[in-house]
């Protein structure tokens, strides 16, 4: 099988919003690896780089891009054309947000903890423009059949939100399936975002193709990048 080493998204994004993630066959772009390098042929700056907490913070990619320094973040958003938001993942899963007019971007990085605390809402906000002029692009995730996790978990969703419960079946006592696709496409909707694509990756079942904490437990990572040409 041939093995891309980047994924474009395919979503209805307006022309002038570029976006794309790097697979393992890219290379490991966890801080300090060198894969990072072969990016420099594919986007037009240095990306803006979070220091990723599992929180709701959203950083200003533009007020950073030039400084050289990792906000303490797990989104950004951007307004200038060339700066570049990016999300490190590997199980978690990256959300990209365009407006329809091409005037803003972001990302979000969307493990469960982030889900459930709220950083697609944040980042919602933090784009400022009405949710009904907003895309969506759900990327590579541990996908619904092998996403394991505990009463807490569910707990958690369910206190904030009872239809969370749609997302979680039951594999053994304690245990749960969790669809991170569903949850998302949840926020996402009651938000008031309509227009949601992708969300058909499973890092976890492809090592051909991506990263998986879960299932290598080492410190490889894929981006996750969007910019306004």
């Amino acid at each position: 099988m041939l093995v891309r080493p980047l994924i474009c998204p395919e979503w209805h994004a307006p022309p002038n919003v570029r976006a794309l993630v790097t697979t393992r066959h890219f290379g490991d772009m966890a801080r300090g690896a060198p894969g990072r390098q072969a990016l420099q042929d594919h986007v037009p700056r240095e990306p803006v780089w979070l220091r990723q907490v599992h929180g709701i913070q959203v950083a200003d990619a533009d007020a950073t891009r030039d400084g050289g320094t990792e906000p303490q973040a797990d989104a950004a958003v951007a307004r200038e054309p060339g700066t570049v938001c990016a999300v490190l993942v590997a199980d978690c899963m990256p959300v990209l947000f365009a407006d329809v007019t091409g005037k803003t971007v972001g990302v979000a990085h969307a493990g469960w903890r982030g889900l459930c605390a709220g950083v697609l809402e944040a980042t919602l906000s933090a784009l400022g423009a009405p949710p009904e002029k907003l895309l969506a692009w759900l990327g590579p995730a541990i996908g619904p059949r092998v996403y394991e996790v505990g009463d807490e978990v569910r707990e958690a969703f369910v206190a904030a939100d009872r239809s969370a419960a749609q997302a979680f079946a039951a594999v053994r006592p304690g245990h749960w399936l969790l669809d991170l696709y569903a949850i998302a496409r949840q926020r996402l909707q009651a938000a008031g975002v309509a227009r949601i694509e992708g969300g058909g990756f499973c890092t976890y079942s492809e090592p051909e193709r991506f990263f998986s904490y879960r299932r290598d437990h080492g410190p490889g990572r894929m981006a996750a990048l969007i910019w306004l040409a």
